[in-house]
């Protein structure tokens, strides 16, 4: 198999298929594209998410705990606590180890969210570092939103702009290529998306104007999340490719390494369903976040992009095109 997530045929064959035991007390269960599982907890919910980072070792304790806590927003949660696994290949640094925890406690901080525990390991079976957050969350059961929520007639949302966790990666990983190919301002500006890798901001505001889906766009970019939710929500999807919101910093790192935008690891967006699309919009901008409303949902299976005359239809995520711009 390639490098990234496994193909989505495998994952139901190989994954989804042999997991039989289903517990009451689970409101979620494992699932195409549901960023979360629900446990009830009395008249509350507990909301857990899993993820590792493994396309980068640079400021790979931010970039952690954001994909952690973007996942636990999707669900309308509250991040209340975080565990954290270490794994750093042989030769790693105590002063490395200690820059990681430094990296996730400021965010930690900032969020008032406890790091609940974990482990720390030198191992020589990776040879990169490699991080694993498990997150936990909590909000009142009537309130849990999933992946699988979109119905037919609603608004999709996309907010911030997509691409820009895999920009911020590329320009840092990446930084003399992309000096040699582009304006130094370009590259400079891209690093600095990683200020903008968190949604739980986007979510909140969402919750409040209602919704009845929320998926963050990570690995497999934006047509990755759109296949995921109308996959999970067995709904079609209409979606205009112009209105999706991207920076001209991440279409001209994308034009040097030839790779696909919409097929980019994209934490700091999140995608919406919702029936109040232009008040989610409205009220995004009052609070600084760009988004826009780029399609809606429709009956059916066939999950069409257009853009101007030209209509594709959406496939089943692949390898995200982050991978194959560092093997370059």
């Amino acid at each position: 198999m390639e490098i990234g997530k496994v193909p989505e045929s495998v994952l139901k064959r190989s994954v989804l298929k042999k997991l039989t035991v289903k517990r009451p007390e689970v409101l979620v269960h494992s699932g195409i594209g549901e960023d979360c599982s629900v446990l009830a907890a009395g008249e509350d919910a507990i909301v857990l998410s899993t993820d590792p980072i493994t396309g980068t070792a640079k400021d790979i304790g931010k970039l952690a705990f954001h994909i952690t806590a973007n996942d636990i927003a999707s669900s309308g949660a509250e991040l209340i606590g975080m565990m954290l696994t270490v794994i750093m290949p042989p030769g790693s640094t105590e002063q490395e180890l200690k820059q990681i925890m430094e990296d996730v406690t400021a965010q930690a901080a900032a969020y008032e969210v406890e790091i609940l525990g974990g482990h720390t390991e030198i191992s020589e079976a990776v040879n990169q570092t490699l991080v694993s957050v498990t997150g936990v969350g909590r909000l009142p059961k009537e309130q849990v939103v999933k992946t699988a929520g979109l119905k037919p007639g609603q608004d999709i949302v996309v907010t911030k702009w997509i691409g820009l966790e895999g920009s911020s990666i590329l320009a840092k990983e990446r930084e003399e290529k992309l000096k040699k190919e582009l304006p130094a301002e370009i590259v400079e500006s891209a690093k600095g998306f990683d200020a903008l890798l968190s949604v739980v901001p986007d979510a909140k505001i969402a919750m409040e104007v209602g919704v009845s889906a929320m998926h963050d766009v990570t690995e497999g970019g934006i047509f990755g999340a759109l296949w995921e939710m109308a996959s999970a929500s067995h709904v079609g999807l209409e979606v205009d490719l112009k209105k999706i919101p991207i920076r001209q910093e991440t279409i001209e790192i994308c034009e040097v390494f030839d790779i696909n935008p919409y097929l980019l690891i994209s934490s700091g967006s999140m995608l919406i369903g919702t029936e109040h699309g232009s008040r989610l919009v409205e009220e995004l901008k009052k609070a600084g976040i760009h988004s826009a409303v780029v399609g809606f949902a429709v009956e059916g299976n066939d999950r069409i992009i257009k853009n101007g005359e030209e209509t594709r239809f959406l496939e089943p995520p692949k390898t995200d095109e982050l991978f194959r711009a560092l093997s370059k």
